[in-house]
């Protein structure tokens, strides 16, 4: 920024042209960051140019017209925030897209300005390229990654230690060496989870390829809970040999996951390839235990027992074993598609295109859009929000002829939020950082007077501090920091003293006036609120795919029910509901000031939600196996009932959850277990859980496990109300 304000006052002797060379060096050094290697970066970094030198023209066109320049605002800034849907490119954007149209819409100029006002933008793009490029450049890192990749291989770790003490006959060394796996694999993902809830994650700036990894993060987590429920203990029975034949097949998925976020000299493609092979041996293990599960002889019942209660135990193994490998499943799934996001071309990832044989780039378009075309889209309000701030702002400066139009509209977009609450925070703060700004930039600006040599010295310093502040100090220091900056810079552009910081408390205070009338008018409730209306919904919708999937379920248990469509189609919804809870949790995240509930705890809440739309996956693909085939012996009525009246439980206590997540409900407690129609589903399928040569039935086991599917929804809830208690007390 100094040697292009040199640049434009010395060398080119061009006010006009050195404001838009500083603002230039200030939006595309300080205002985005963009993600991935060094071409791909260049290659973003001239594209954000080329598209501010478009906006500049523009608003340098509409500038001297007031009514057509905040309609255009209006639009442009619409356009923009609501455009960073598409992709974390445009994402990342959006802050120095809407500042290139803000600079000439807010300070009128007649169109013979556009070339040298396009031309000291154009400038600044050009020498932000060899900045990044020089200036001490910035690694990709993905410290996400790097953690999941740990917590992979120690989970495989963990899996193959137990299996070998188990198949190697219990010995105490071998006791000893699980345990210690136990607690490393313990320790990786206990450092994953300390790493993402630390972790300040910009709500827009997130890639394809981050979103997939972060939600490994919950993946992850659930299978550490999975192993442990499926841990295989000392037993005087024979061992079931297919068992652990998924679980060694889970653990080299694992390993093979790892190596795909982590291919290292084989090569990316060499290492999809081979967890590709892996994903089919665990699907070949997994039906060869289907198979051994529905073919095992009843046992001898336990004493006061029943044949049917202690093949129901018998199954409890395996079916925690199916749960473990359709976890490790889903994170393979969504490895494979983290690879295939990272080996799309860099215009692929500016236009937001699903990675290749996934789901194609017009039908991707079309979910995000539907999905944040609803009223209770938080991306919906906040671009909404924004465009009607900044519109009103521009007319405001027009209207009110303050000098330096330009920083009312600034001030609005500085301090613009998702709430009239925080909003009127940041208003505060942001006066307050101004006139601290102010008293320290007016008495620098006093003793220094007119020692221009003085000022270009202090120049990089209190642009450097500009830039640290807001993230390494506070929003108010950001400000502070920011005022003595132009305070500094208008003093060299165009002598004015101490008197440009008033002028500026009175720009920002009508700034954050017209912020805080938006916040008000729309959506009042804030970030926090709007976050828990989107769990809500969330919950509801991921719930009722649910008992859809348990629909499907029993519409297949025989021929006499009329078969549903399968209820993957029907939990698109639910998917909807989930992409903008995640916009609007990272959203929260990104709001300025302190939150009401821990970290912890809306991210407990937030994960629930995929806790049980990996429930309905499960159900959907239990019974979408070619292998399943509707029985023509027996009456399942009995069974169906007892399935759909445990989901419609299910439905009823979820809707009930959410409604207390929006405080029109108490949190309610979690449901205990039902042994009475635990009892009931046994009894109703007590006669197809063996045939005639004393085997399993493939349907009753089918639908045990889909009892169990739902049972596991339920211990869900225990680890959901004590963080919805926590945020029912904040509120």
């Amino acid at each position: 920024m100094p040697a292009l304000l040199a640049l434009g006052t010395k060398v080119i002797d061009n006010p006009e042209m050195a404001f838009f060379l500083v603002f230039g060096a200030f939006a595309m050094l300080l205002m985005v960051d963009f993600s991935g290697s060094l071409v791909d970066r260049l290659r973003s970094q001239a594209l954000l140019g080329l598209a501010c030198v478009v906006m500049i023209c523009l608003g340098t066109l509409v500038s001297n017209v007031t009514a057509l320049a905040v309609i255009c605002m209006f639009l442009i800034a619409f356009a923009v925030l609501f455009s960073a849907v598409v992709s974390s490119v445009i994402a990342s954007a959006t802050t120095p897209l809407l500042l290139a149209f803000v600079l000439p819409v807010a300070t009128p100029g007649p169109v013979s300005q556009i070339p040298e006002r396009a031309a000291g933008w154009g400038i600044s793009a050009a020498v932000s390229l060899f900045a990044i490029t020089i200036l001490w450049p910035s690694p990709v890192a993905y410290p996400v990654e790097q953690r999941a990749i740990a917590a992979c291989r120690a989970l495989a770790a963990r899996i193959r230690a137990e299996i070998a003490w188990v198949l190697d006959g219990y010995t105490d060394e071998l006791e000893l060496a699980a345990e210690q796996a136990r607690a490393q694999a313990d320790a990786a993902v206990g450092a994953l989870d300390k790493l993402f809830l630390g972790t300040p994650y910009r709500p827009t700036g997130l890639s394809t390829r981050a979103r997939a990894e972060i939600r490994l993060v919950d993946e992850l987590r659930w299978l550490s809970g999975a192993v442990l429920r499926s841990r295989l203990r000392r037993r005087t029975v024979p061992v079931d040999r297919s068992i652990c034949e998924v679980k060694l097949a889970a653990a080299d998925v694992l390993e093979r996951s790892a190596a795909a976020l982590d291919p290292g000299a084989g090569g990316l493609q060499a290492a999809v390839t081979e967890l590709g092979a892996a994903r089919g041996q665990l699907r070949d293990a997994l039906h060869a235990l289907e198979a051994h599960a529905t073919s095992v002889p009843v046992a001898q019942p336990r004493e006061g027992g029943t044949a049917v209660l202690t093949m129901v135990s018998a199954l409890d193994p395996s079916f925690r074993t199916q749960e473990l490998a359709y976890i490790t499943e889903q994170i393979a799934a969504n490895v494979d598609y983290a690879a295939a996001a990272a080996r799309r071309s860099w215009l692929q990832r500016v236009l937001g295109r699903q990675p290749s044989g996934f789901s194609g780039p017009l039908s991707s378009a079309r979910e995000r859009a539907l999905a944040h075309a609803e009223s209770s889209s938080s991306w919906l309000h906040n671009s909404l929000r924004g465009a009607t701030g900044l519109a009103l702002a521009v007319l405001v400066a027009d209207l009110t002829s303050v000098q330096h139009g330009f920083w009312v509209v600034f001030g609005a977009l500085s301090v613009l939020r998702s709430n009239a609450l925080s909003t009127g925070q940041n208003v505060a703060r942001a006066l307050i950082g101004t006139t601290l700004g102010f008293v320290v930039g007016g008495a620098l600006v006093a003793l220094i007077g007119t020692n221009t040599t003085m000022l270009w010295i202090v120049l990089p310093f209190v642009i450097l501090f500009a830039g640290l502040a807001p993230a390494t100090i506070s929003f108010l220091a950001g400000q502070a920091a920011f005022t003595l900056t132009l305070l500094v810079l208008f003093n060299l552009l165009l002598p004015v003293g101490w008197q440009i910081g008033l002028v500026r408390i009175e720009d920002v205070a009508l700034g954050g006036g017209v912020s805080l009338l938006m916040g008000l008018l729309f959506w009042p409730r804030g970030a926090t609120n709007e976050l828990s209306r989107a769990l809500g919904r969330a919950y509801v919708d991921a719930s009722g795919y649910l008992a859809d999937a348990v629909a499907h379920a029993v519409s297949c248990c025989d021929t006499s029910s009329v078969q549903t469509r399968p209820a993957r189609p029907l939990g698109v919804e639910a998917a909807a509901s989930a992409r903008r809870l995640d916009d609007t949790f990272r959203g929260y995240l990104a709001e300025r000031g302190p939150k009401k509930v821990p970290l912890a705890e809306v991210t407990a809440l937030v994960t629930g939600v995929a806790g049980l739309r990996l429930a309905a996956d499960a159900v959907i693909d239990l019974w979408s196996s070619d292998a399943v085939v509707p029985a023509t012996d027996g009456d399942r009525a009995a069974a169906r009932q007892e399935l759909v009246a445990s989901a419609d439980h299910l439905t009823t206590w979820f809707g009930h959850f959410a409604a207390s997540l929006t405080g029109a409900a108490d949190v309610p407690e979690p449901l205990p277990a039902d042994e009475i129609a635990d009892g009931r589903l046994i009894d109703a399928v007590a006669a197809d859980l063996q045939d005639g040569d004393g085997h399993a039935n493939a349907t009753g086991v089918r639908v045990i496990w889909t009892g169990d599917h739902l049972d596991a929804a339920r211990r869900l809830q225990e680890a959901l109300v004590a963080p919805a208690r926590v945020a029912a007390a904040a509120e």
